[in-house]
């Protein structure tokens, strides 16, 4: 497993995301909860970002977030459901029964 980029990542349970901040502003992921079940519903970013590692360094944090909470996840996102294709070992965190 490759070392994770750690950054200082928020849980703003008020605006239901994660947010860090990259020199372009802020960077979140928007979520919701149902049951035991997080639904990463969006991806917010800067006007003009396009820096697709950092964004991944982001998801990345959050799912070990998720790991340690023993959430399942539902990624609703499109660039979520691409990112967990192309990191598989994050599929243990579906739930039974959903496949990517």
């Amino acid at each position: 497993m490759e070392p994770i980029e750690t950054m200082a990542i928020k849980d703003n349970t008020f605006a239901r995301q994660f947010e860090t901040i990259v020199p372009e502003g802020l960077l979140s992921v928007e979520y919701s909860f149902q049951e035991k079940k997080i639904f990463l519903t969006k991806i917010n970013t800067p006007e003009g970002f396009e820096n697709q590692a950092l964004i991944d360094a982001l998801l990345k944090n959050i799912m070990e977030i998720i790991v340690e909470k023993k959430f399942r996840l539902m990624p609703i996102h499109p660039k979520i459901v691409l990112f967990i294709k192309k990191n598989p070992k994050y599929k243990e965190l579906l739930p039974p029964g959903i496949r990517i």
